[in-house]
């Protein structure tokens, strides 16, 4: 009746069309899979754009994120249980024996613990769970000796070294090789690290543990969270972000349940669930009700500081905390579950992907989108607990997401930035772990899964672990700290899963809870206007006015006590000193530019302006590589278009485009190619509009750069009008801009689309594969040293970079482009330097003019601004 009672009130799914969409699923796993094994495997992952492995210290560095790479076919044993769980028992054996064969786990690199725990022990664990289950079957696998398990009890000797520390919380890194000790290590002098890094061990160790009789792994995962829990802010009950790992102090003290403290949540329900130690149980029960007390504030799940609970940390949120509905739904507490999710839901819908954060006001604050999981997560768990057709339609949502927006040839592409549809060259193993086995769990019925996953419980990588190692005996020498009988209140304890019987008795409730926080998304406010103190006049010159070659306005600043010193670099640096200024009065008006001038660089930075796509559409391609671009301050305004300017390209000559255009028929009616330098972007546009194109595109010819390292920017004009440009003009880094000269020459005719942002690129699946045999791999581009790229980038003119400081302060630096007026960077989005996927580098600034100084002293140079950057943002943290 209750079932019944729900189809009436969401429009429910034949079998036929769950049977559709799974079938669906089990195609794009193929894709990306085939893709992978064909022109990635033994490499660790699959780089989708240019088809080919990434190979850890082969490309240029991305930071954190690579930590996850050991030369160790990490998607590859990622994505082993996933195999079974499809019913490719066959590839499944092949995989194995692939392995067995060639995965080495002894290499000299160092590799984050955290994500080696859960991606490759996770994955040899998940390997071996299945590799049994199929071998008792009595139909496959019957070669089989544990051989996994043998490899997964090697890592997790080569992991424990790690944890070798006054606290028992782990190193966040370890050498695979030479472990933490010693100068060949190269780590062991990291004194930080996060909660989720060390309380996310638990369940891969004791299952390794349990699994091999020796309980020296679970043994060190038990002493870490006993740490952690000892060390939880005892009034709110909440853990901090970060934590020095030998002193057990909280480094950063914002608490919430996204990136950096997520699956250590997780963990603690998760290890009850599968060790059955009513331990963990209690104490997530503790965190859970201070999480709902503080954190949660539905629809909305907020960071605040673990010393002032009632204070909001930040107002945004990232990705990561999509998992935590799921969670919610496993812990038995539906409403809020359903709430978080519809919130996440309605944001999904409104940019095709999660962003990796969005305000409150649910806008973007981080524009990347790497494939995660984690929404796909909650929407399966809260389908098993309400039958809710609705959710299927969700997963509707989300695979045809992946199909218009992130699917390529080779693959499926990471999102760079959600507002345009561009890509990024990744697709990481989390992707295939993870994403599929939710998806196709959410539309496969009980005859499609060849085991009962009832028998299993989620690692936070999605490998499935059995619950019948609940049974086995751990004979533990180190005895947990227990918690004590007052601190425990059992009035606030389920102890069972509740009935959803019982929670919706009507069926209208779900969809009750939903329609308001639709509403709430979908009329989501402007932001506010930054607060201005009253009485403050404004100065004679306003610094978005400035010009820094402008004799007027380096008289105005001559005035009011503001000069500009020259660096070596050729930037300039603003300092005030208000004894120099004219009178009292100018002095003051000096001090407010000052301050002014600070404020634009700080809103330049946080309101960064969205970059322009440019969209392969032509076969073989058809829409589904796009490539980010920087706008030009002429011409026209894609972002006033709903069409965008369509066209094939062509090579102008002189490729440079600073003279008259020698190939005007080629060039007619078609998008000009051209290289950067020579002379001003203006002048580019005037030659190929002259010449008779519709577009431009101009390519960096700084070899190497690309908007992975660099952050983009406007074009600026150079100096008298540009209103006779109407055409429009963008702008492409080497990496990027090669991806499309290497198209041209392998396929003469390429056509792209100039917008805004990527327009759908919905197409035939069989029109795809039967073009994909004739697509070949670009080839590939030589890493390139940071010291080779510039931060300030302009065309060969030299940038000045301007910088506020009183009395020079550097902690008062600014930066902005300059050609012939200031120009707001456009800089790519920041990511979140938190855990799985924490992606975070240095902006290098280098020198465009090389010919007056050596490589080496420019490199000294640099190195040097680095140090003092890195040291400026230590103290801002």
């Amino acid at each position: 009746m209750l079932l019944g009672a729900l189809c009436r009130f969401g429009e429910a799914m034949s079998r036929e069309e769950k049977q559709k969409l799974r079938n669906q699923v089990v195609e794009m796993f193929d894709h990306a899979y085939q893709n992978y094994m064909d022109h990635a495997y033994p490499a660790d992952e699959l780089m989708p754009l240019t088809c080919r492995g990434r190979v850890r210290g082969l490309e240029p560095s991305r930071g954190d994120v690579d930590d996850a790479l050991g030369k160790f076919s990490l998607t590859l044993i990622d994505t082993l249980d996933t195999l079974v769980l499809l019913n490719k028992t066959t590839e499944f054996e092949a995989a194995v024996r692939s392995v067995l064969s060639d995965v080495r786990l002894d290499n000299d690199i160092v590799v984050s613990v955290f994500e080696t725990n859960i991606r490759v022990l996770g994955g040899l664990l998940g390997g071996h769970s299945m590799a049994v289950m199929l071998k008792e079957g009595g139909q496959h696998m019957l070669w089989y000796q544990d051989e996994l398990l043998h490899m997964a009890k090697d890592l997790g000797l080569r992991l424990l070294p790690a944890f070798n520390t006054s606290s028992g919380l782990p190193y966040p890194r370890i050498n695979l090789k030479h472990g933490v000790r010693g100068p060949e290590t190269r780590t062991g002098t990291e004194t930080d690290t996060c909660t989720a890094c060390a309380g996310t061990m638990i369940l891969e160790f004791a299952a390794l543990s349990r699994f091999t009789g020796d309980p020296v792994f679970e043994d060190h995962a038990r002493r870490a969270l006993d740490f952690l829990w000892e060390k939880r802010q005892r009034n709110s009950n909440l853990v901090g972000t970060t934590i020095n790992i030998h002193s057990g102090e909280w480094v950063r003290r914002d608490s919430g349940v996204g990136a950096g403290i997520d699956s250590y949540y997780e963990y603690l329900l998760k290890a009850y669930i599968l060790l059955g130690d009513d331990l963990f149980l209690q104490r997530f029960n503790i965190h859970y009700a201070s999480i709902m007390k503080y954190i949660s504030q539905p629809p909305l799940l907020l960071d605040v500081h673990i010393h002032k609970p009632l204070l909001p940390a930040r107002t945004w949120m990232d990705s990561l905390l999509a998992f935590f509905p799921g969670l919610q739904v496993l812990k038995g507490d539906i409403r809020p579950a359903i709430e978080t999710h519809e919130m996440l839901y309605q944001v999904t819908k409104k940019h095709n992907f999660l962003p990796e954060a969005f305000t409150t006001d649910f806008r973007v604050h981080w524009a990347q989108h790497p494939l995660r999981p984690e929404f796909a997560e909650s929407t399966y768990f809260l389908y098993k607990a309400t039958g809710d057709p609705y959710y299927l339609e969700a997963g509707r949502t989300i695979l045809d997401n992946l199909n218009r927006f992130a699917r390529v040839p080779c693959g499926f592409a990471a999102m760079k930035d959600v507002r345009t549809g561009s890509h990024e060259d990744r697709m990481d193993s989390f992707f295939l772990a993870e994403m599929f086995k939710y998806l196709f769990l959410l539309f496969a019925e009980a005859e499609d899964i060849p085991f009962d996953v009832e028998d299993y419980v989620f690692t936070t990588e999605a490998h499935l672990l059995p619950l019948s190692l609940s049974t086995t005996p751990n004979s533990s020498s180190i005895p947990s700290n227990r918690t004590s009988d007052e601190e425990l209140d059992d009035s606030n304890f389920d102890w069972t899963c509740p009935n959803t019987r019982l929670l919706f008795p009507d069926p209208a409730f779900p969809r009750s809870l939903r329609e308001p926080i639709r509403s709430a998304v979908d009329k989501s406010c402007p932001r506010p206007a930054p607060y201005r103190e009253p009485g403050m006049g404004r100065p004679p010159l306003r610094a978005q006015d400035f010009m820094a070659n402008n004799p007027e306005h380096l008289e105005l600043l001559r005035r009011m006590g503001v000069s500009l010193v020259h660096l070596k670099d050729g930037r300039v640096q603003l300092v005030q000193h208000a004894t120099q200024a004219v009178s009292a009065v100018a002095a003051e008006d000096g001090v407010r530019f000052m301050q002014e001038m600070m404020e634009l660089s700080s809103q330049q930075q946080k309101e960064q302006l969205p970059p322009r796509a440019i969209q392969i559409v032509s076969h073989p391609f058809f829409g589904r590589v796009v490539l980010t671009a920087g706008p030009a301050q002429f011409g026209t305004d894609l972002s006033k278009g709903s069409t965008g300017v369509q066209g094939f390209v062509t090579v102008a000559e002189p490729y440079s485009g600073c003279t008259e255009i020698t190939n005007g028929e080629y060039v007619q009616g078609h998008i000009a190619l051209l290289q950067r330098g020579q002379c001003m972007f203006a002048e580019k546009a005037r030659n190929i509009q002259k010449a008779g194109a519709i577009g431009g595109i101009v390519i960096d010819d700084n070899e190497g750069s690309s908007s992975d390292t660099a952050p983009l920017f406007q074009m600026a004009g150079d100096g008298r009008s540009t209103d006779d440009v109407t055409l429009p003009l963008l702008f492409l880094f080497h990496k990027e801009g090669n991806i499309l000269l290497e198209a041209l020459k392998e396929y003469r005719e390429v056509e792209v689309l100039l917008s805004d942002k990527a327009r759908d690129r919905v197409v035939d699946v069989q029109e795809e594969e039967d073009c994909q045999t004739e697509a070949t791999t670009p080839t590939s581009f030589k890493p390139v040293s940071q010291s080779q790229m510039s931060t300030e980038e302009l065309d060969k003119s030299v940038p000045e970079e301007v910088t506020p400081a009183k009395e020079v302060s550097p902690a008062e630096e600014l930066r902005i482009e300059e050609e012939d007026r200031a120009v707001p960077p456009l800089a790519d989005t920041a990511q979140p330097k938190e855990e799985r996927d924490s992606e975070k580098t240095e902006e290098p600034r280098g020198d465009k003019d090389l010919s007056s100084q050596s490589v080496d002293q420019l490199l000294a140079d640099w190195q040097e601004d680095l140090e003092a950057f890195k040291q400026m943002e230590k103290d801002d943290l």
